[in-house]
């Protein structure tokens, strides 16, 4: 299936990051754990410039232990900061800012040295609905931004102030323009970075299935209860799940929208168990 999804908001919001990377001490980068490197989105590479990063992998309790230490140990080896949580959970987020006060120390110590006391500015970016305006509440400890778990929520910047020394800018999640790799499009719109509204659900959730045949099928065969296996066609995969599920219409038709949007659902959800796309 083709996948493409670029909205005309995103375009300016990619400008507006831009011009408002030059206010800002660092970056904070968010990324889906379960679909990483999919989420690196090649626009921002000249917004961040020679910003300092620190990635944030966010949703990291929905991953495995050992996925969750190659990735670290990836952007460790690039020398960028790595914080790894569940924003979701009280005070998760504290890291972030230990580690953005470590990285950021040199400059707080020339100001003081000169006498002055100013807030450390950090943008916040990622794709649609990595979790960025639940992180940004979480620091904030009350609700300052608009969540949602889907993406496109965001649609402006929004400037937070918190109460340890930082501001935080939030952005819109923002995809690019066209994708090369049609396997990094399919992780995007897996975790729900692509509107479900603009695909094609039922044929998203049959190459998901298809994508999962391999190393992951026995997380598909305990969820659903299935006594085929991997062997099996995609389709017939599909069709013991909805059958399992009681996606069932009258005279034996499969629903297969009900199905495929059940399907995406669990994996989102984290009911599949513990998968990871990169």
């Amino acid at each position: 299936m083709v996948i493409q999804w670029y909205p005309g908001h995103m375009d300016k919001a990619l400008r507006e990051m831009k011009n408002n990377a030059k206010l800002v001490d660092a970056i904070l980068y968010v990324l889906d754990a379960r679909a990483p490197f999919s989420c690196l989105n090649p626009k921002f590479d000249t917004i961040i410039g020679e910003k300092p990063v620190i990635i944030v992998l966010n949703k990291a309790d929905l991953i495995g232990k050992e996925d969750l230490s190659r990735f670290e140990q990836y952007f460790k080896s690039k020398n960028i900061p790595i914080v790894a949580l569940n924003s979701t959970i009280t005070n998760a987020t504290k890291p972030i800012i230990e580690s953005a006060g470590s990285l950021l120390r040199g400059k707080v110590e020339r100001f003081r040295n000169k006498g002055v006391n100013i807030p450390l500015r950090l943008m916040v970016i990622g794709v649609p609905n990595s979790g960025k305006s639940t992180l940004i509440n979480n620091v904030c400890g009350n609700k300052k931004t608009v969540t949602g778990d889907r993406p496109g929520v965001t649609r402006s910047n929004q400037w937070v102030k918190i109460s340890n020394g930082f501001e935080l800018l939030d952005t819109p999640g923002t995809l690019w323009p066209a994708f090369d790799n049609p396997q990094v499009a399919r992780n995007l719109a897996y975790v729900g970075s692509i509107k479900d509204d603009v695909l094609d659900v039922e044929e998203l959730a049959f190459a998901f299935i298809n994508d999962l045949r391999g190393k992951n099928f026995d997380a598909l065969r305990a969820r659903y209860n299935l006594k085929i296996d991997n062997t099996a066609e995609t389709i017939e995969i599909f069709d013991e799940i909805c059958k399992n599920r009681g996606f069932v219409l009258r005279g034996g038709e499969i629903d297969y929208n009900r199905g495929a949007r059940a399907i995406l659902d669990d994996f989102r959800k984290g009911r599949i168990g513990k998968l990871v796309l990169d």
